[in-house]
């Protein structure tokens, strides 16, 4: 990370208080188009790798024996709010599988929807499994795991659908995977370099539903993440209201610690952005600029201008300063 290179400013009057560094490469049919920092810097990927995790369900034929949706496949790419929408999905889903909350190896955590958090006070009744951002994800796991007829610990590493996930995310990044640690939801995050990480983009977003089958499965899962965006995250949700805004030609998606990826099917080219010292704010500032550079983004677009670099104002609307773009990022 010591290569990164500012990003992102926010100035108070005329002094600069605050700036966020990191890297980002845009990739195309023939290797990198731009990038800045270091793009061979090893990150973890965290949750921005989820349509690659997603693979082995769609690849193996167990999406297809489940009959699962796109919405459904949406919802396996997704960190989601543990809205209502959520919930009732997930839940749904396992039943279908003829299985039940338990066997998610998730975790519980309060959801991040308000309304569903405050139905739950109300009721006096605690967040479950379904709850986790990472629910769909892990359903996912299971229909792919019951159609492999492995063992129900699914996150374990060495168990056979992280086998196939690992050899998954060496096909598609180019590149040995470095190592792993576990996520919060507690399944493995397989560590690569950022430009890995944009190569995996640029081939989903190169996908064709014409192609082979692992063309076909990328296509499928990208096309799900762009056409169902209330499932990938939520409302007020960067992921969701970005690609609402963007009209469904674009498929993106965050990881926690300020990753961002996107894929741009028109132009077949990859995103892959992570901001070294894991701030939100600056994450999403950059991936708007970067969508808006190439086009894909209307700059005036609302859900653009909430995230873009502007003016800052207090709460009695007095301008205080603003959010830039550093010199010699964009």
């Amino acid at each position: 990370m010591s290569k990164a290179q500012p990003m992102v400013e926010l100035w108070r009057g005329d002094r600069l208080e605050s700036w966020h560094a990191g890297h980002a490469v845009i990739w195309g049919e023939g290797g990198a188009v731009e990038s800045w920092g270091d793009a061979g810097t090893i990150i973890y990927p965290r949750s921005s790798c989820k349509m690659i995790q997603a693979l082995p369900l769609v690849e193996s034929g167990a999406a297809d024996a489940a009959g699962l949706t796109d919405r459904q496949l949406a919802l396996s790419c997704a960190s989601h709010q543990g809205a209502a929408l959520h919930v009732e999905a997930t839940g749904r889903w396992l039943e279908g599988l003829g299985l039940g909350e338990a066997d998610l190896r998730c975790g519980s955590h309060e959801p991040y929807d308000r309304d569903e958090r405050n139905r739950l006070i109300r009721a006096g009744d605690a967040p479950c499994q379904l709850h986790n951002n990472c629910s769909g994800k892990h359903c996912g796991f299971l229909t792919a795991t019951q159609h492999m007829k492995a063992g129900p610990e699914y996150v374990e590493v060495d168990h056979p659908l992280q086998r196939a996930i690992r050899q998954a995310t060496e096909e598609v990044t180019g590149e040995t995977v470095a190592g792993y640690g576990i996520d919060g939801c507690s399944a493995p995050n397989f560590a690569m370099s950022l430009a890995g990480l944009a190569r995996a983009m640029q081939s989903f977003a190169a996908a064709r539903d014409t192609g082979d089958g692992r063309q076909r499965a990328m296509a499928r899962l990208r096309d799900a993440m762009a056409t169902h965006p209330e499932m990938v995250a939520g409302e007020g949700r960067a992921c969701t209201e970005l690609m609402r805004a963007m009209g469904g030609r674009v498929a993106i998606k965050t990881g926690a610690e300020a990753v961002f990826v996107a894929m741009l099917p028109a132009q077949k080219l990859g995103i892959a952005l992570k901001i070294a010292d894991g701030g939100t704010r600056a994450a999403e500032a950059a991936v708007v600029a970067l969508l808006v550079r190439l086009g894909v983004l209307e700059p005036s677009h609302p859900m653009a201008q909430k995230r873009l670099p502007g003016v800052q104002r207090n709460w009695r609307g007095i301008e205080t300063g603003g959010l830039r773009l550093a010199d010699g990022f964009i």
